[in-house]
């Protein structure tokens, strides 16, 4: 990891997804967020915790989408799959 990024005491990282990052963004009120790939997340429950596609989206859904913890919130990516 950037050693930067490392050093930012600031940034929220969400429990158990490190392999999800996919880098830093940053909001219009200039704080820095994490950002994190959704499929990269649903990949680690799937894998990790043993978990269907179906039970890994709907985990992702409730525990992890829908926790606000203030203005240095997680960014979370879908990503557009291109033609």
């Amino acid at each position: 990891m950037d050693s930067a990024i490392e050093g930012d005491d600031d940034l929220l990282w969400a429990d158990g997804l490190l392999h999800a990052v996919i880098g830093i963004a940053t909001r219009a009120n200039g704080l820095r967020v994490v950002c994190y790939s959704i499929e990269k997340i649903i990949e680690i429950f799937m894998t990790r915790d043993g978990m269907t596609e179906e039970e890994a989206y709907e985990f992702y859904e409730f525990n992890v989408a829908c926790a606000w913890v203030g203005d240095k919130t997680p960014i979370f990516v879908e990503t557009i799959k291109g033609d």
